[in-house]
C-alpha cells in the first residue's frame, strides 16, 4: 500500500547515521514519502541536505516551543524565512505550544508560534503544529489568527479531544496520529481517529519517537514502522489498510502540494 510518513526527525542521529538503509526500509514497506521536520536552525539545514539527498524526502523548517527561548535560536528567524522559500521545503514547522515540559514562558511560545503562523500566510505552505498539554491555548490562537476563519495547517501527533479536533477541522486544517494510536491504552485516541472525515486524515511515526505497538520497545522508531499505524487507523476506521494508504496518501499530497 502507498504510504506517506509526514513526520519524522530524520536529522536525529539514530536515523541519520544511517540514512540510505533507512530510507531503503522504509521505500520497502511501502513507505513512498517522508517529510522530514525541523526544530531548530541546524536540525533544519540538516532536513533540507536530506530532502535534497533522497528524491522521497521533503523538508519542513522551523523552531520547536521548546528550545525558542535558547540563545541558540535567538538570532535565526532571518534564516528560517529564508529557507522556507526553498524548493525543498513543503512546510512551516514544527512549531506551536507546549505547557508539559515548561521549558519556555508562554509568551514567547506564542511569539513564535504567531512568526510560524504569519509565515505560512506569506508562503502558501502548512503549519506542523505541536500541541502538548495546552488545548484551548492553542486551539484558541489558531481561531484568531484565522485569515477568512482558515489556517493552513497539520495537527501532528494528535493526542487532544474530539471537540478540540472539531475546532480545527472547522479551520480546514489536517489531523495526523501517530504511534501513540496504536497503544494498547489509547482507547480515547482511537475513538477520535475514527470520527475524522476521510479526506483530513494523516499518518506519521515522529520518528525517533513513539514506535508503534507491536513494537514499541523497539529503539529508534523509523518510517517503515508506519505500516502499524497504517494498519490500527484502518481497523477503527472499518477500512482495508490498502484504502487507508491510498487515502492518507492523497492527503498528504494535498496539503504539502506535491
Amino acid at each position: 500500500m502507498p504510504l506517506f510518513d509526514t513526520h519524522a526527525h530524520l536529522d536525529n542521529h539514530q536515523l541519520s547515521d544511517d540514512a540510505p538503509a533507512v530510507v531503503k526500509r522504509a521505500h520497502d514497506a511501502g513507505v513512498q514519502s517522508m517529510t522530514a521536520i525541523g526544530t531548530d536552525l541546524a536540525t533544519s539545514l540538516k532536513c533540507i541536505a536530506l530532502a535534497n539527498q533522497f528524491d522521497s524526502v521533503y523538508a519542513a523548517v522551523g523552531v520547536h516551543p521548546t528550545v525558542c527561548h535558547t540563545d541558540e535560536v535567538a538570532d535565526c528567524w532571518n534564516e528560517i524565512v529564508s529557507m522556507a522559500n526553498q524548493p525543498a521545503v513543503v512546510a512551516i514547522g514544527e512549531t506551536g505550544l507546549d505547557l508539559h515540559w515548561n521549558k519556555t514562558t508562554l509568551d514567547i511560545q506564542q511569539k513564535w508560534f504567531q512568526q510560524h503562523i504569519d509565515l505560512s500566510f506569506e508562503t502558501g505552505k502548512p503549519l506542523v503544529i505541536h500541541m502538548r498539554d495546552c488545548e484551548q491555548e492553542i486551539v484558541s490562537m489558531l481561531e484568531s489568527s484565522a485569515i477568512n476563519g482558515s489556517i493552513n495547517g497539520i495537527m501532528h501527533s494528535f493526542t487532544g479531544s474530539i471537540e478540540s479536533a472539531k475546532r480545527c477541522l472547522e479551520l480546514g486544517m489536517y489531523i495526523s496520529f501517530a504511534g501513540m494510536v496504536t497503544f494498547k491504552k489509547s482507547d480515547e485516541l482511537r475513538a477520535v481517529a475514527a470520527q475524522i472525515p476521510a479526506d483530513r486524515i494523516l499518518i506519521e511515526t515522529d520518528a525517533p519517537y513513539l514506535s508503534p505497538h507491536p513494537l514499541r520497545s523497539k529503539r529508534p522508531n523509523e518510517p517503515a514502522y508506519i505500516v502499524h499505524t497504517a494498519a490500527c487507523l484502518a481497523d477503527v476506521r472499518d477500512i482495508s489498510p490498502e484504502e487507508l494508504g491510498q487515502i492518507t496518501t492523497e492527503n498528504a499530497k494535498r496539503v504539502f502540494r506535491i
